[in-house]
């Protein structure tokens, strides 16, 4: 194992540069100013290829290292690759489609998940791969899996813009409220003696203390744009983004579980094994799979398809951080 503390100050930096890009997003939105738009972009592309950096000099020390592989192994490098891909497929977006009002939850998204794996103690070691891991599966497997969890990620964050957008009290406070389900979820499995061991004090406090920030961040963003309708886009606009990245993210994830299931098959002589990560990918996949089907064969928009898409993604937490912390099985890391 070999700490590269060069590559965390540059994950590091990815990170700040994340939240400025948030804040400048949420100053252009309050003001505006086409100016302070263009520098939030910017910021965000900078953050953007500081993070590119960081995960190329990762790459390239593992090269050095004598482990030379694509660093996507364990739960620090596959986090720092979700902000990556969660970034990029908003840039995407941003070039596409131009309403940069999506960036002030994206980036804050790329901002956090860097943060969680730098406050709670994850081990950004660079390790050689167990054998099970050395396979150009890897690759084609975890990218594609993670840029569809990317392309959720944005989904969701269009959403949550959707439910505040509807101005409505109960929307607000179910908004506010349901980031506290994952840390009151993990409490109960930790103090009901399910799991004790689960996590540690220290870092269920800093996933309490994130999740209640997140909320908070939610209830302060409904108040503030419920001043005025023009802050945001029309709700029929922030319905049908929502689609196109779960559009974008679904044909990923199934790619993503089918080279999962031939890299099973080459690892493990078995295609499928219901191990609980394969269990949750495939939950998740029907969650989005009725999310496409509500929409193209009953007609669902609005609000019930914003909360699926919330679903979905609390689906995508669980597949990626539940199992691995709770379930045990071959997917598990750390």
């Amino acid at each position: 194992m070999v700490q590269n503390v060069i590559n965390d100050k540059i994950f590091g930096a990815a990170m700040v540069i994340y939240l400025l890009a948030s804040v400048a997003y949420l100053i252009y939105i309050v003001s505006r100013n086409k100016k302070i738009g263009t520098a939030a972009t910017l910021i965000t592309m900078a953050g953007f290829l500081v993070n590119t950096a960081a995960i190329g000099v990762r790459w390239v020390e593992s090269y050095k290292l004598g482990f030379g592989y694509v660093p996507l192994s364990n739960m620090y490098e596959s986090m720092v690759f979700f902000s990556w891909a969660i970034v990029l497929i908003y840039l995407v977006f941003e070039y596409f489609y131009g309403y940069k009002v999506i960036g002030v939850l994206a980036t804050a998204l790329g901002f956090i998940s860097i943060a969680l794996v730098s406050l709670t103690g994850v081990s950004s070691d660079i390790q050689p791969l167990v054998p099970a891991l050395q396979s150009n599966w890897l690759t084609s497997h975890v990218v594609t899996c993670f840029v569809g969890y990317a392309a959720f990620g944005v989904s969701y964050v269009i959403c949550i813009l959707y439910l505040i957008r509807t101005r409505e009290l109960k929307q607000t406070l179910m908004l506010s409220l349901h980031p506290l389900v994952l840390p009151l979820l993990v409490s109960l499995i930790k103090y009901g003696n399910i799991k004790p061991e689960l996590i540690g004090e220290k870092s269920l406090g800093i996933m309490w203390g994130v999740s209640v920030l997140v909320g908070a961040i939610f209830f302060g963003l409904s108040l503030l744009f419920s001043k005025s309708e023009d802050m945001l886009p029309p709700l029929k606009v922030l319905d049908e983004l929502s689609y196109k990245a779960v559009a974008v993210g679904f044909p990923l994830l199934t790619l993503g579980i089918l080279t999962g299931a031939a890299w099973a098959n080459y690892a493990w002589g078995t295609y499928w094994s219901w191990d609980p990560k394969e269990t949750w990918s495939l939950i998740t996949w029907f969650v989005y799979a009725a999310f496409l089907h509500a929409r193209y064969s009953a007609g669902w928009r609005g609000k019930p398809l914003a909360w699926l898409s919330v679903v979905g993604f609390g689906a995508v937490i669980f597949t990626y951080w539940g199992v691995n912390y709770v379930l045990s099985g071959l997917h598990s890391y750390g």
